[in-house]
């Protein structure tokens, strides 16, 4: 009975491991930090009659989810339309139905969210207007003041609706305010943070840069002004040797347009049709509440990339979810040319020299981080599947209770933590949280690949409480498909890196598959 009803909620509810529809946290209560650490043993529930089921394969979970990437008809006819008119269209109607709240700023990351109930029509045109006025351009950067973030009205009062009973904590950023710390009110720069920022600068000016030293100082976070040329550098983008950057940029930043001028036109091939059109279809649903990546020019963006790297990848081609992994990549460069909202920033406003230069570099470091986990999206994917049955192995040492208690309510790992492995958490914690994640992945060896499973393991025990509270098997999955890190910041993004390190040398010797 209970396998029926479990296939039935997957065949129900559109929120399934995999979906193209971003699920973003709730508030939270509190970190407790004692849920951090070893646990009593008699704290342990007993399981009598624990009912024994053999694992679903990947095939199995696959057709017990096929209707998770269903295309519906609404965006079948969209797609008949020119990419420009998509994508104005899906900006307009959100910003019909969207405004502004508070704003914070993350001191680190810089990264901005607003959330707020609607308002008449009539102010938003109003807001609008000031705002095309604001945009200026100052020392050779364009600056423009802080607008309208947008977030749809349904969406608040469903997620208002499922934290009723959560206590209320301040609102932070969501996505990038780039911006100098004192120019936009935020606190001022502490002693400690200059000592940082300082130290960047000295690694960063010398004529081959120690890239184990830029490592070693980029794990606890990378100064938002540095990040740029570090992710560069630790993505291997860019040489060690300073005098020879630049011809690099060049050569790679040409190579790539190369690529666009060679292979761009034959996405409306026979051959390369459906893979540019999955694309399509895809890059509105990256990040949707943010109105940057909703911009027709920053979706054009987004396809050339991404179209590019599939047709020059055949082995895996396009998968769904690769569209997430550009994201980060795509606001950190921005970042070098935008010091205000970049959420809100119009990109059109750039040169195009600026944005072909965004775009180029976006695609190689992409590319080089997809080197590393290219076996996750190979056919049937064999790197996630390997990974989820590592994680489920890692936990059941870490903390044999929730482990039991997945077994209890016949959860299957693969049924949350196949995106987990897919989008690399993306689609679980806010973007800024995820450029801060990305500075301690790209100053880990095999970051992406191998210490991220540690990560998942911290994230999946962070959890613990609310995971043992929930007693039947829909419950479990819609927490763990929303878990509430909203209101998560560079502390929280800390705490959880700082837990996956313990995790990786207490199980030191793991199985050498967990490396996959």
């Amino acid at each position: 009975m209970a396998t029926e009803n479990r296939i039935n909620f997957w065949r129900r509810n559109a929120k399934v491991p995999g979906s193209v529809q971003p699920v973003y946290g709730a508030q939270h209560p509190p970190l407790d930090p004692r849920l951090r650490r070893t646990y009593p043993k008699d704290t342990k529930p007993k399981f009598n009659n624990l009912k024994s089921k053999k694992a679903s394969s990947f095939h199995e979970f696959a057709r017990s989810t096929n209707d998770a990437w269903d295309i519906d008809e609404e965006e079948d006819e969209d797609f008949l339309g020119t990419p420009a008119q998509t994508s104005s269209g899906l900006h307009s109607v959100s910003t019909q139905n969207q405004q502004q709240q508070n704003q914070a700023v993350d001191t680190e990351t810089g990264v901005s969210h607003r959330l707020a109930p609607p308002r008449p029509e009539a102010e938003n045109l109003q807001d609008g207007q000031e705002e095309d006025a604001e945009c200026e351009l100052v020392n050779g950067k364009v600056v423009k003041s802080s607008s309208d973030a947008y977030l749809n009205t349904s969406s608040v009062r469903s997620t208002l609706q499922k934290q009723q009973s959560l206590p209320v904590r301040p609102i932070i950023p969501l996505v990038a305010r780039m911006s100098d710390q004192n120019a936009s009110g935020a606190p001022p720069m502490t002693v400690r943070e200059k000592s940082r920022l300082d130290k960047f600068k000295q690694l960063l000016a010398s004529p081959n840069t120690d890239l184990e030293e830029l490592r070693k100082h980029s794990w606890s976070g990378i100064p938002r002004e540095v990040r740029p040329i570090t992710w560069r550098l630790l993505s291997g983008y860019l040489p060690a040797n300073k005098e020879r950057r630049e011809l690099v940029l060049k050569r790679k930043r040409d190579e790539y347009f190369g690529f666009i001028e060679q292979y761009y036109h034959s996405r409306t091939d026979e051959h390369y049709k459906d893979t540019y059109r999955q694309i399509h279809i895809d890059i509105p649903r990256t990040n949707p509440l943010i109105p940057l990546f909703q911009q027709p020019v920053v979706q054009e963006v987004f396809e050339r990339i991404l179209f590019i790297w599939a047709i020059r990848h055949p082995a895996s081609g396009y998968v769904q979810g690769i569209n997430d992994l550009v994201t980060p990549f795509f606001v950190v460069f921005l970042s070098e040319f935008v010091t205000e909202d970049v959420e809100n920033f119009e990109v059109a406003a750039l040169p195009l020299d600026t944005r072909r230069n965004i775009e180029a570099d976006s695609f190689w470091c992409m590319s080089k981080l997809l080197d590393g986990i290219q076996d996750n999206y190979t056919f049937a994917q064999p790197g996630i599947q390997n990974k989820v049955k590592a994680l489920e192995e890692l936990v059941s040492r870490i903390d044999e209770d929730i482990h039991n208690h997945f077994k209890r309510y016949e959860v299957e790992y693969l049924q949350f933590a196949f995106r987990w492995m897919n989008n690399l958490l993306m689609r679980e914690l806010p973007l800024r949280c995820t450029i801060r994640l990305w500075d301690t992945y790209q100053a880990e060896s095999e970051g992406f690949s191998h210490f991220h499973l540690y990560v998942c393991s911290a994230f999946l025990i962070e959890w613990r409480k609310e995971i043992l509270s929930m007693v039947d098997f829909q419950g479990l999955l819609m927490l763990l498909q929303n878990l509430p890190t909203i209101h998560w910041g560079n502390e929280e993004v800390g705490l959880l890196l700082a837990e996956a390190y313990r995790l990786k040398y207490m199980f030191a010797d793991a199985p050498s598959h967990y490396k996959r």
